[in-house]
């Protein structure tokens, strides 16, 4: 039982941690186009470097 007063702050650290960082990403705009990036590998528009 006095393992457990070391692993609740831990993990309720580590998880504070974790939501900070993904309020980080939130805020920077990192989640503005998930589907473009995607998109535009399969698009030969895009293509600047020929295959051969």
């Amino acid at each position: 039982m006095n393992v457990l007063a070391y692993l609740i702050p831990i993990s309720l650290l580590l998880g504070g941690v974790g939501l900070i960082a993904f309020i980080y990403t939130v805020r920077s705009n990192q989640y503005d186009d998930p589907e473009g990036d995607s998109r535009r590998i399969l698009d030969d528009e895009y293509d600047k470097h020929p295959k051969g």
